[in-house]
């Protein structure tokens, strides 16, 4: 007899009203963006004078890199029914990309955005790569945290359909930044 997910592997948070965790969780999940495309739109609000930042981007392509490894790791385990592989992969997974995040705006806060120096097709697929990845990586942050979400709460059957979206979103936008760094690093000052 298969005992079902829920008495075997019980949600991390007590059962409960959730109802501000949601709405919390939705103003971040649009708030992330947004304070990212002010960064972007106004790059001398946060400049420090004297801060050395250019090892960032190598950085951010190995969290990237490593944030990849760990979803395609729990996915295999979560396949392969180890739930607690699972959760511990896609755990990292988390804070990789939070890591990630706080390098990425500490880089871009300090230094100025760097112009791809490509041409022909290698210059297509850089926009477009780019393009993709940016317009991904802003839906990412809201499917990665109502899907964590619903993990924790224990609410197992909304966290299967949501991450059956999370997952190759997350990991498409964790690839296409490592991929688009590699073609924009002979560029950097």
């Amino acid at each position: 007899m298969n005992t079902p997910i829920e008495q075997l592997h019980p949600p991390v948070l007590a059962p409960g009203d959730y109802t501000r965790y949601k709405i919390i969780l939705g103003t971040l999940g649009v708030v992330v963006p947004l304070l990212v495309a002010v960064l972007f739109s106004f790059p001398q609000l946060f400049r420090i004078p004297g801060v050395e930042v250019k090892f960032l981007p190598a950085v951010n392509a190995v969290l990237n890199s490593l944030t990849a490894a760990c979803l395609v790791a729990g996915y295999y385990f979560i396949r392969t029914k180890q739930v607690l592989r699972h959760r511990a992969m896609m755990g990292t997974a988390f804070a990789l990309g939070g890591l990630f995040l706080l390098s990425y705006v500490a880089y871009h806060s300090q230094v100025d955005s760097t112009k791809f120096g490509g041409a022909g097709v290698a210059r297509a697929v850089y926009f477009f790569l780019l393009l993709t990845h940016i317009s991904l990586a802003i839906v990412t942050v809201g499917l990665v945290l109502f899907t964590l979400y619903f993990a924790l709460t224990g609410q197992y059957t909304k966290h299967k359909a949501i991450a059956r979206w999370t997952f190759p979103v997350w990991l498409y936008v964790s690839v296409t930044g490592v991929i688009v760094y590699f073609m924009i690093s002979p560029y950097y000052t």
